[in-house]
């Protein structure tokens, strides 16, 4: 008997965990704090009126984050003044790839005029939490039940290489649907770009 009650208790307990993990079928994300370009330190609850985020996990040396920082900027300008404002990460292992430093972050930033937070996630503990990938990897999280829950998570949009080409734009198009109270039509695409390494 004591043993079936342990069995049990277990079982509601692993029910529980898996509830909170997961919601309407996204994993929910924990709220984190990391370091800016500007020295400042930015976390999600830093944005009261958001809605929900677009999240990029980028970096400085990749060629397919090289392709990108205008069309971030674009995205952030739309969609911070609609309460969805876009925040890049870089989670690479800097040990690996010197170009990735915090200082050659702030100097990139600088130079290419990042209009939305660039933050350094040094110990790579918010891109296992997200699970990325590639740079870039691209998230689209929404708030549901107090609580920031995976929307979409892939590409940026189809073409890295030539933006005029562009025929899905898979994260405008994610938050366009879930501003319009829409079920995301497409939750994931294959994310293109370099791989992130995570140090043991």
């Amino acid at each position: 008997m004591k043993k079936a009650l342990i069995s049990i208790s277990l079982f509601t307990i692993s029910i529980l965990l898996y509830s909170f993990t997961y919601i309407a079928g996204g994993k929910a994300i924990a709220d984190f704090k990391l370091k800016n370009t500007d020295g400042k330190f930015v976390s999600l609850k830093d944005y009261p009126q958001a809605k929900g985020f677009i999240i990029v996990f980028t970096c400085n040396h990749c060629p397919f984050a090289k392709l990108y920082p205008d069309r971030l900027n674009k995205l952030n300008t739309k969609y911070k003044a609609l309460n969805v404002p876009l925040i890049a990460i870089s989670s690479t292992d800097t040990t690996v790839y010197e170009e990735d430093t915090y200082p050659k972050m702030v100097a990139k930033a600088k130079a290419e005029h990042f209009n939305y937070p660039y933050l350094v996630d040094a110990t790579q503990a918010v891109a296992k939490n997200f699970n990325a990938q590639k740079t870039p990897h691209a998230f689209v999280i929404w708030k549901e039940a107090g609580q920031w829950v995976i929307k979409y998570n892939g590409a940026i949009d189809d073409n890295g290489a030539e933006p005029a080409k562009v025929q899905n734009q898979y994260v405008a198009k994610a938050v366009d649907e879930l501003l319009a109270g829409k079920a995301v039509s497409t939750k994931e695409t294959k994310s293109i770009g370099c791989q992130i390494h995570f140090r043991k």
